[in-house]
């Protein structure tokens, strides 16, 4: 299970050599996008020759068998590599797919280190880092996605839980929006943006304090975070 970046920034930054070496020694990898894996594997080592990798894609639509074929290259004993578009492969991502077929064939399945934007925002955010919720993405429909912040804004009060979600990052603005608009004036809320990146942006504050001063995230890879004391 090999980390990405979070975005275009030096690997050697997010990625340990120990790792980038694993990544080398690599020859079949199994990838959400290959022409953005390519470029990872180039900014890793300009030397690998990508002509000679094999590359299996995987998303929310491959089926089960299709996986299968992915991983035979372990009944040989070769290193299959799983690679996410950003961060970590199967949270929140379609790698835990392969991940769970591995495990009931009875194969290895190693965690390398790098970067998680749901871990770094919550050790960023000051808020509950004992309890704290992945919650994914929330419903498209705005009724539905009122709902949904409103329930989670009230788990946080019951239980001192952080719920933690994501957004597609056209649709930052919006959702940010929606928080402020439904949710109590002393909830804290914590917007963690192109983490890692040169333009990170990190922010813990109150809904009536966001409203005070409301930056835009549109389309900037973001982390949000609530939790009502």
């Amino acid at each position: 299970m090999i980390p990405n970046t979070l975005g275009v920034t030096p690997v050697g930054g997010v990625i340990p050599v120990e790792v980038q070496e694993i990544i080398k020694s690599i020859k079949v990898f199994i990838v959400e996008d290959i022409r953005t894996t390519r470029r990872f594997l180039k900014r890793v080592d300009k030397a690998i020759d990508i002509d000679t990798l094999t590359f299996y894609v995987l998303n929310k639509r491959t089926k089960t068998r299709e996986i299968e074929e992915m991983i035979k290259p372990l009944a040989k004993g070769q290193n299959v590599g799983v690679i996410s578009e950003a961060g970590c492969p199967g949270v929140a991502d379609p790698g835990a797919s392969v991940v769970q077929l591995a495990h009931r064939k009875g194969y290895r399945v190693a965690p390398l280190v790098g970067p998680s934007s749901i871990l770094l925002a919550m050790m960023a955010s000051g808020m509950n880092g004992q309890s704290f919720a992945f919650n994914g993405y929330l419903p498209m429909k705005k009724p539905d996605r009122i709902k949904k912040i409103q329930h989670l804004e009230k788990r946080s009060y019951q239980e001192n839980q952080s719920q933690v979600f994501i957004e597609t990052p056209f649709r930052n603005d919006t959702m940010l929006e929606d928080i402020l608009a439904v949710c109590s004036a002393n909830t804290q809320v914590c917007v963690a943006c192109d983490i890692t990146l040169e333009t990170e942006y990190i922010k813990t504050a109150t809904v009536a304090e966001w409203k005070k001063n409301k930056p835009s995230f549109h389309k900037r890879p973001a982390i949000f975070i609530i939790h009502k004391f």
